[in-house]
């Protein structure tokens, strides 16, 4: 059970006075020593860039990214907005990691958790419902997100304010690698099916929103851009809602979702690296490289 921490994490980004600081001095005092906090200036707003690393064994290192544009619309939205739910689940993950280490249980491998903080990040047009701006450039948090060393990453992000996946929880995507969109990750599905107890549920994605941001063309949200910057398989944790929900809409953001959500990743870093959850296949992989090439221009600026 992951709520105690999803709560916390909750309460903390819920105040037009948080701060990475504050969200690396609660991850310090579980015992997390590798967490670094840098803030990045944009033309007029801040947002304080997090990374923490649990440590773990010499298995395959996942990468855990909470997208967003911030955890606060402030002044245009006065409290925690839909849009924080990337990094509320990205960061209960690194605690929920964390207090399992007090306990006693050591991760097979290393699990690098990045996401920001801003509670005053801008809102801005977009149909059906207005997104969540990044307060600074999005293609600086996106080298800050994806660190090299990540062998697969789970990319999460509110995908609410759409008409294509009607669904209240949260749902994963196909498997993004190299330009290509691959089949579902059967040990991902299994494994959504176990935490939730009931029936998968897949985003449906499309070429354009593997493409880069702003290039003129309609994306459901950015939450596969982290693909581009990455040879690694690249997999889409879409926090859903039944009706459509803006990013910038506060009172949004449902707990039970998020700890079903936080319960998902805590088990897709065991099962990862401890070698039991494959991402994609590498041989199919091999075969539609060697039939249709390269899809590198797709993920190009």
């Amino acid at each position: 059970m992951s709520m105690k921490q999803t709560m916390e994490i909750y309460e903390l980004l819920d105040s037009a006075k948080v701060t990475g600081d504050k969200v690396a001095s609660l991850l310090h005092e579980r015992g997390l020593a590798d967490v670094t906090v840098q803030t990045v200036e944009g033309p007029e707003r801040s947002t304080d860039f997090v990374k923490a690393v649990i440590p773990g064994g010499e298995g395959p290192v996942l990468g855990i990214i909470g997208r967003l544009g911030g955890v606060g619309a402030r002044p245009e939205m006065v409290g925690l907005v839909s849009d924080a739910d990337g990094a509320i689940v990205s960061l209960a993950a690194a605690l929920k990691m964390a207090d399992m280490r007090n306990a006693g249980d050591e991760l097979p491998a290393r699990v690098i958790v990045s996401t920001h903080v801003c509670p005053n990040a801008p809102v801005l047009p977009h149909e059906p419902v207005p997104f969540m701006s990044s307060p600074v450039d999005m293609g600086e948090l996106l080298r800050l997100e994806v660190d090299p060393v990540m062998q697969a990453i789970l990319s999460i992000d509110t995908t609410k304010g759409n008409r294509v996946i009607n669904h209240k929880g949260f749902a994963i995507s196909p498997t993004l690698k190299e330009g290509y969109i691959l089949r579902c990750s059967e040990d991902l599905l299994d494994l959504m099916e176990i935490v939730t107890g009931a029936a998968a549920a897949v985003l449906p994605i499309t070429t354009q929103d593997i493409t880069p941001m702003g290039n003129g063309v309609y994306h459901l949200n950015s939450i596969m851009q982290p693909g581009r910057l990455t040879d690694a398989p690249v997999v889409a944790l879409a926090i859903t809602a039944e009706s459509v929900v803006p990013g910038c809409a506060s009172g949004a953001s449902c707990i039970v979702d998020l700890e079903q959500a936080v319960r998902f990743c805590v088990e897709a870093a065991k099962a990862f690296g401890a070698g039991k959850c494959r991402f994609y296949d590498p041989e199919e992989f091999i075969t539609i490289k060697s039939l249709y090439g390269s899809m590198h221009r797709l993920l190009e600026s």
